[in-house]
């Protein structure tokens, strides 16, 4: 298993789904269960960062079931953005490495994850890019330099959690090393809409045909 930790942020509002993401079905488990699942073998400890319990839209706790390296934080403030939910999950991590990831991208493959890590080697962050743009939830970062940086940002009112590019020394990562590893790079399928959520699920389903009918 490697020493690293992950975070998964699962408090958004889900406004263009009309629907919690994290509870979203998927073959035999929820969305959120279903990554927890594909990166637990991977990490010494994963972090669910989620919303307070006063405004959250489903239960978390019945959407994953309790594991010794799974630990639940809950937001501040409700639907505040990904920047401060990080900064939260970053401090709770006790590994240096840390891979964070949105609860959204249920095709996400744990190898890549994994060496998004070793790949920030002596920087602050390993980010990969896609047609042009860096993608900062699923990447890797230093957990104390990215926790300072979310914590200026933060500060000065910055949402965008794409600018924490400008405070960090980053690894970018092309798609043409990212593809050796998920060729397809289904890794960075967001699921925002209803098309998305039935693409994820075909794609699931084309990828375990004998778990057809798990995903139908």
């Amino acid at each position: 298993m490697n020493a690293d930790s992950a975070v998964i942020l699962a408090g958004g509002r889900s406004s263009r789904m009309g629907l919690p993401k994290a509870a979203l079905p998927f073959g035999p488990s929820t969305m959120l269960e279903h990554l927890i699942d594909a990166l637990s073998g991977t990490f010494a400890e994963i972090i669910v960062v989620a919303a307070p319990l006063r405004d959250e839209t489903f239960s978390i706790d019945r959407s994953f079931k309790r594991r010794a390296n799974l630990i639940l934080v809950r937001d501040d403030t409700a639907f505040a953005g990904p920047v401060g939910a990080l900064r939260r999950g970053m401090m709770r991590a006790r590994n240096e490495i840390v891979f964070a990831c949105s609860c959204d991208v249920p095709l996400l493959r744990s190898d890549l994850a994994k060496t998004l890590c070793a790949l920030v080697e002596d920087g602050d962050a390993a980010i990969p890019t896609i047609e042009g743009r860096l993608q900062p939830l699923c990447a890797a970062y230093r957990r104390d330099r990215a926790a300072a940086a979310l914590a200026a940002m933060e500060a000065a009112g910055e949402l965008r959690l794409s600018l924490i590019a400008e405070r960090l020394e980053v690894h970018a990562i092309d798609e043409t090393a990212l593809r050796v590893i998920d060729p397809d790079l289904r890794s960075f399928l967001n699921v925002n809409t209803a098309d998305d959520y039935a693409q994820a699920l075909r794609l699931a389903c084309a990828a375990r045909p004998s778990d057809r009918q798990r995903f139908e």
